[in-house]
Formats: structure tokens, C-alpha cells, sequence
């Protein structure tokens, strides 16, 4: 990897940090890109080594607002999609990897946008951990099924439900790729050099998170995502 793609992709670390740590979402969406684009072979295991102590962090500062309901039936649905996660990992290659990010993260988004308000129940929750199972396992983004199911809760609630959600889904996930040969020790001295920049980025959110509160923020995020996702799969 050369010194300009390390650069971009730790400021991009850097970025995605701030944005979910400010709104709960957007680290993969705006990063898997990047790294899909630069360097497809750290997907999805940089993505989730880095959200964990994201997520971990998040979750502590709001910890008051969490809904373990939500957490619990999403959890339940996520455990199933990994392994289906896995194995679309397995069988598919590089290029069809990218595409697969790039109409993922596009699609998802789309429907998070466009999604009328709602209240999820059991049945949604468990589908939502669900999608985000095959998803994450495979590319690294399960934070678009997370935005469409709690889009319109109070800030507070979502930013740490979502992220104890994603917190469970990483292990899981990280546990599975390990035992199944997918988690390489170059990748994981690649991912420990963005640490600094992740910390940096999280610290930063912590001065704007609790002024975020509204659909707007929700909106750029989206937004972001959607036309990532379009150059992933031009590129591809």
C-alpha cells in the first residue's frame, strides 16, 4: 500500500469515527468504500476489528438510553445471517465483492431514506439482525438495516442501541471469519495503525453528538452513502 492510500484511508478513518460517534451510523458506509477502492482485501475484517471499541465506546456514553429489547431480538437474527454471511465470503471473489458493497450500501440506504416512520416490532428487529448478519459478514456494512428500524428514535437511543447491536454482530462475525481462515495477520497490523486515528475521530463526536437530533443529520449521512455506493459499483 502506498503512503497517499494509508493517508486516505486513516483520514477516512478519522471521518467515519466522528460520523458515528456524532449519529450512531455511517462508519462502514462511508469507509468500506474507500477501502473497497483502494484495497478490497481488508474488507470486511478492518471494518470490524475498528467498530468494536467505536461501538464500545458509544454504547458507554449513552449507556442510559439503551433499549435491550431491541438489542435482544436483533441480536437473535444476526446470529443466523453470519454464517450466511460467510458464505457468500467464501465463494464470491474480489470483484464481485466490490459490487456487492456498492449495492448493498446503496440499496439499504435508499430504503433507510425513503422509509415511511414506523415503530419496529419482534418480527422486524429479528429480519433487521437478520440482513445485517449476511451483510456485515460479508462486506462489513450492517449499519443501514440499524438506521431503517430506529430512523425516527431520540438520538440518544439510537447512537447506543445501535451500537451495542453492532458491538454483538462484530464479535460474532470476527469469531466466525477467524475460524474460517479469513482474519490475516497482515490485516490486523494494517488495522492497528488506524487505531490513533479512530480514537481521534471518537473523542471528536463527543462535542456535537448530544446537538444531533434530527432528521437532517440522518439525511447527509444517507446521502453520502448513496453516491459511495454509486462509485463503488462504477468502479467496479
Amino acid at each position: 500500500m502506498t503512503i497517499l492510500a494509508w493517508t486516505v484511508i486513516a483520514a477516512t478513518v478519522l471521518i467515519s469515527a466522528f460520523v458515528q460517534g456524532s449519529t450512531g451510523m455511517g462508519f462502514a458506509m462511508i469507509l468500506a468504500p474507500v477501502i473497497t477502492f483502494i484495497e478490497p482485501r481488508l474488507i470486511p475484517v478492518m471494518l470490524l476489528v475498528l467498530m468494536i471499541p467505536l461501538n464500545f465506546y458509544v454504547a458507554a456514553r449513552e449507556r442510559e438510553h439503551i433499549d435491550w429489547t431491541g438489542v435482544k431480538w436483533i441480536s437473535v437474527g444476526r446470529f443466523a445471517g453470519t454464517f450466511a454471511g460467510l458464505w457468500i465470503l467464501v465463494i464470491i471473489n474480489l470483484h464481485q465483492l466490490s459490487l456487492l458493497i456498492g449495492w448493498s450500501t446503496l440499496i439499504a440506504a435508499v430504503i433507510a431514506l425513503l422509509a415511511p416512520k414506523f415503530t419496529p416490532n419482534r418480527t422486524l428487529l429479528a429480519s433487521v439482525g437478520l440482513i445485517t448478519g449476511v451483510t456485515e459478514t460479508s462486506t462489513g456494512i450492517g449499519g443501514p438495516p440499524y438506521a431503517l428500524a430506529y430512523q425516527h428514535s431520540p438520538g440518544p437511543e439510537l447512537r447506543s442501541t445501535v451500537a451495542v447491536c453492532f458491538l454483538v454482530g462484530e464479535v460474532i462475525s470476527l469469531i466466525v471469519l477467524a475460524f474460517s481462515g479469513q482474519v490475516s495477520a497482515d490485516t490486523m497490523v494494517t488495522t492497528a495503525w488506524m487505531l490513533p486515528f479512530l480514537a481521534v475521530g471518537s473523542f471528536l463526536s463527543r462535542y456535537v453528538h448530544h446537538r444531533l437530533d434530527g432528521p437532517v443529520l440522518r439525511c447527509i449521512v444517507l446521502g453520502f452513502a448513496i453516491v459511495s455506493g454509486a462509485i463503488v459499483i462504477v468502479q467496479a
